[in-house]
Parts: C-alpha cells; structure tokens; sequence
C-alpha cells in the first residue's frame, strides 16, 4: 500500500465511523421501546464498559462485549481510540506510507520529523509549525472530549475530519519525494563523470604515480597534446584508465613520453573501450617489435581511428608482417605515419603486396628507413598496382638505379597518386632520366619532390624535358632543393612555363661560373723540362747553341723550341716544352737579362737561379698556410 492509498484508507475509516455512529442511535432506540423486560441499563457518560461479557437481547441474541463497549462509548473517546488504532497499525507498514500518515497525524516523534526535502532543483517544505498546529487542533479536540465538558462530540468529529482534509489536500500525493522520510540524509544527484578524472586520480593512487596536473586540466580539451611528460608505463597505465571513459578527447598526442612495449599496450587496452579518438600520435616512444601485434589489432578492430602516426618506436623486418595485415585489412585508418624506423629490404618485400591491396590509406609516409634494391621494387610495385593512395613519402631511403626503374613503372601505371616524395635516395643522372621516362606517361602527379639527390643539373634537365614531352602534364610544384642547375637548365625550364604557367620549380641555385685555369710561368715549363729529362743546364744550352760560341739568338732560341714540338709530336711518349708563341717572348724577355738580343748561358744559368729561390719561397709560404697535424 502506497502513501496515497493510505490517505483514502484512512478518510474512509473517518466516514465509516460517522456512519456507524448514526447506526448505534438507530439500534439503542429500537433496543429501548421494543423489549422493556429485558432492558439493558444504559451505561453512564463516563464511557465506562458493562462488566458482563454477554447480554440477552428481545431476541435472545448475544451481544459481543466489544460491540456494546462500542455502542456505549461517546463518540469522541471512539475517535481517538481509532486513532491510536489506526497508529498500532501503521507501525507494521512499511516506513514510507507509516512516515507520511504520522506527519500528517502529527504523531510523529520529534527526532524523526524533517522540514525540508529537496525535490530535483526545486524544494518543498513543510513547516514544523503546521504540523504542530495540526498536532494541537487534534489534541485540543481530544482532551475537550476526555473532560465531559458537554460539547458537541458530532460537531467535534466533523471538525477534526475537516482540519484533516484540509490539510491532506495542501499535499501534492504524487510526489513522494514532497514527504519526509526516515533518512536524514539528503539525496545527493552525482553526475557520471564523462572525463574520467576521478578514476584517473585512483587509479595513480594505486599505482604510486604522481598525476599529471596538465591532463587534469585539459581532459576535456578535443585536441589533448601530452607529449615530452616523461609518462612511462606506469602513468600510462593511469591515464589510460582514465581515457577509456573519455568522450572529450578527439586527439590525442603521446609523442616522446617513453611508453616502452608496455605502455604501448596500455593504450592499445584503452583504444578497445574508446570509440571517440580519431587521431593519435605515439612517435619517439620505443614501441618495439613486442608492441606491434597490439597495434596492428588496434588499427584492424578500432572503428574511429583514423590518423595514426608511429614514427620512431624501433621497428624492424620482425615487426612487418603485423603492420603488412593491418594495412591490408584496416578499413578506417587513412593516414599512416611509419617513418624514422628500421624498415629494410625484407620489409619492403613484405609491405609492398599489402600496399597494393589496400583500399582506405590516402596517404602512407615510409620515409627515413632503409628500404633498399629488392625492398625499393617492391614498394614501388605496390605504388603501380594500389588504386587509393593519393600521396606516398619515400624519402631518405636508397632506392637508387633499381628503385629509380620501379618508379618509371609505379608512375607510368598510377592514375591515381597525386604527391611524390623521393628526396635523398641515391638517384643519379641516369636515374633520373629514367624517372623522366615514367612521369612523360603520368596524367595525375601534382607534386614531385626530388631534392637532395646527385643528379646534377643533367638530371634535373631530364625531368623537365619529360615534362615537356608530356601535354597532358599537371604537375604543380617540382622540387630540386639543394642541386644547382647550370644555363642549360635554365633554357628548358623557360620553355616547360611556357606549357604549365603555374608550375612552381625550387632547386639550388645557379652553378658558379667556370673559373678560368691560372697561366703558368714559360718559365716554370722549361725548368720542368730540364729536371724531368735530368738535364744540366749546359747539354740544355748546347741544344740551342749550334756554333759552341755559349750564345744564341732570339731565332736560333725560337728554332730549337720547335724542333722541340716536332719530336713532341713523332714520339708521343717523349714531353718537350710546349709553349705558345705569345710564352716564347715572354721567356725570351726573362732570359736577355741585358737585352741585347741575345742570350749566353750566363744569363740562363742566373735566371734558372732566380726562379729556383722564388719557387721555394712560394712552398715555404704554402707550406705555413697548411693546418698543423694535431699531436697527442
């Protein structure tokens, strides 16, 4: 029986004994002028009880003694003994409707009423006053009874039905929450807590770390950045704890926090439970082999991941077969971050095929690896055969000549890549001629970087010549950052803007001009003549001198330097003096000391002297200007 029950109950008693009151009137008429032998004595107006237990009627019926004490009580004193009745019995119901009759009673002991109860934002009161007052106009009514004083007892239970009516309909007896009750607690309406901080807090206080008062105060951020805060596995594991229930957080950076295997499990852990991250960054932690099977099942099973970046975690050939099966069956993810790891040529055979197949990666940075001959192919055979991917960074890799020859194939069969990045990959001229021949067939390739190669200006003019080649060409930027490019280059790339006006070329900068050789001293070749033939400077001057007078022209000087270039020219292997006609007068003007117009050997053998001193103290000052050898 609920507490609105109990009300009805109750006022249906309070007319039941109105009605049952008019009844008794009726019998003890009938009971005193229908049978005046068998009279019964009317008890007085004390209410006192006849003292036989049976008493024969006109009839010779017997009357229970509870139904003459009950006829013979005023009506008043029958009031209150079914009050006190009726409070006998609510003491056996359950404490909600016994609550709810007693304050409305004003039975209730002191120590169990209540003023208030709070009802959701709203409170409603019900004042100790008025249930003092209900409590007095109930006593009052009562104790005027007790006394005999001649009141009206019908006038007085109609009243006490009044006040009570009167008071049960200021009650709203549909809200229960409106009634006092047992507890004196109040109801306290906790809210479930989106951000986990709570659990986050215990759950560091069972593992002993120190919470991150940063997280604490970005939980609810969309874009939570908690890189560089050295977490380890241990505050991983809280935190984790913690965004397994977050429905704030969207992305989520971990980047350099020293996870190590096991805090990377942890996340994975946590990803099982949140359906709310779209992109998350745990590069620099030091993954490992031993985390990458977790991973993989992450990225195969979580529904909401999209952006996954797992650069520098340490893997390896032994951790590629895992990502291989996640890129072939991941159906979410679309951005896949596996650089500065330590992918080889095993990896390359074994990722390549995988990425062939894959539907949902739009862009794929394998950069900074050392994928490698065999591992390059395959990669690149995988680029020609995906029909998804828009953009691949294979930069910092050695693909050299053989990966050069599997992009010529990846770029002639793609329709769809739209950014390649091959920078820093050992691609020489060759090589990139061989590119050139690819991308003249390429139809969808907006962004070609291929800086930091050496190829040369020659091999930066091969691609702009396939480029010209190609009319269906769409290339925007072309980047050759760290090459210089000579006029050659600068004359075909005017003509390949011509084609794509809004092309966009970095590259190096111009070649320095060619700087032209120093001229070397006539002097200098004819004394190298001499010590190269180990002549002396007499069987040297004798050459020249045909009459044995130690003196020769300017013409016979000029005849013997070319009977000298005639003999350099019948026998290949002998070296004479090659000198021009503009170094013959020069050397003329350095041996005629006096300018006579002829020179004797004197003159010969001092100008030899000469130059021998300045040649050494050239050496002395080059040999000066060199580094010293460091000592120990």
């Amino acid at each position: 029986m609920n507490a609105t029950e109990s009300m009805i109950y109750y006022l249906e008693i309070s007319v039941m004994d109105k009605k049952q009151k008019e009844n008794v009137n009726k019998r003890k008429c009938r009971h005193h002028h229908g049978n005046e032998q068998n009279h019964v004595e009317e008890p007085e107006a004390s209410g006192k009880v006849l003292a036989s237990p049976v008493v024969e009627t006109k009839k010779n019926q017997t009357v229970d003694i509870q139904v003459i004490d009950h006829l013979t009580t005023e009506p008043s004193v029958r009031a209150q003994k079914s009050l006190s009745s009726y409070s006998r019995r609510l003491d056996n119901r359950p404490l909600s409707t016994r609550s709810t009759f007693e304050h409305v009673l004003g039975t209730r002991p002191a120590s169990r009423r209540k003023t208030s109860t709070r009802c959701g934002k709203h409170s409603s009161t019900i004042s100790r006053n008025s249930t003092r007052s209900r409590k007095s106009r109930l006593d009052t009514s009562g104790s005027q009874a007790f006394k005999g004083q001649g009141s009206d007892t019908e006038s007085d239970d109609e009243r006490k039905v009044a006040n009570f009516e009167a008071d049960f309909n200021t009650l709203d007896i549909h809200d229960e929450k409106a009634f006092d009750t047992d507890l004196e607690v109040e109801d306290q309406s906790s809210s479930y807590d989106h951000t986990g901080k709570t659990s986050y807090i215990d759950t560091c206080k069972k593992l002993g770390v120190v919470p991150a008062s940063f997280f604490l105060r970005h939980m609810h951020d969309p874009h939570l950045n908690m890189r560089h805060h050295g977490l380890g596995p241990a505050g991983m594991r809280a935190l984790a704890e913690s965004l397994s229930t977050n429905s704030q957080v969207l992305q989520l950076d971990l980047s350099d926090n020293s996870l190590g295997p096991h805090g990377g499990i942890a996340v994975c852990e946590m990803l099982k439970e949140n359906c709310f991250i779209t992109e998350l960054n745990l590069s620099e932690n030091h993954l490992g082999t031993e985390c990458a099977p977790a991973l993989a099942n992450i990225m195969q099973q979580n529904s909401t991941l999209t952006h996954i970046t797992l650069a520098g975690n340490d893997f390896d050939d032994h951790s590629a077969p895992y990502f291989a099966e996640a890129i072939l069956s991941t159906t979410k993810v679309q951005v896949l971050d596996l650089s500065h790891n330590n992918f080889g040529d095993v990896s390359g055979t074994i990722l390549g095929p995988a990425i062939a197949d894959n539907t949902c990666i739009k862009e794929l940075d394998l950069s900074w690896n050392c994928l490698r001959r065999k591992g390059a192919v395959a990669i690149a055979q995988g680029i020609k055969n995906n029909v998804y991917m828009k953009k691949i960074n294979l930069s910092w890799n050695g693909f050299g000549l053989e990966g050069a020859v599997g992009l010529q194939d990846a770029l002639k069969g793609n329709s769809v890549l739209e950014e390649l990045d091959i920078s820093n990959n050992r691609i020489t001229t060759e090589g990139a001629v061989v590119i050139g021949k690819g991308l003249s067939a390429n139809e969808t390739l907006l962004v070609l970087k291929m800086g930091k190669n050496p190829m040369q200006s020659a091999g930066c003019y091969g691609i702009c010549a396939a480029i010209l080649r190609n009319p269906n060409c769409v290339l925007k930027v072309v980047d050759f950052c760290d090459i210089l490019v000579n006029k050659d280059f600068e004359e075909v790339f005017a003509q390949v803007k011509v084609q794509l006006p809004s092309l966009t070329l970095t590259h190096g900068g111009m070649e320095p001009p060619t700087k032209p050789k120093a001229k070397v001293h006539p002097m200098t070749k004819l004394v190298n003549y001499i010590e190269k033939h180990e002549l002396r400077l007499v069987d040297f001057f004798n050459k020249f001198d045909k009459d044995g007078s130690m003196s020769v022209t300017h013409e016979e000087f000029v005849e013997g330097i070319e009977t000298a270039r005639i003999a350099i020219r019948k026998h290949a292997k002998e070296t004479g003096i090659k000198l021009t006609a503009e170094e013959i007068e020069i050397l003329l003007d350095v041996l005629d000391r006096d300018g006579d117009g002829e020179i004797n050997y004197n003159e010969l053998v001092v100008s030899h002297v000469d130059f021998q001193e300045k040649r050494e103290q050239i050496n002395t000052v080059l040999t000066v200007m060199q580094p010293r050898p460091m000592t120990t």
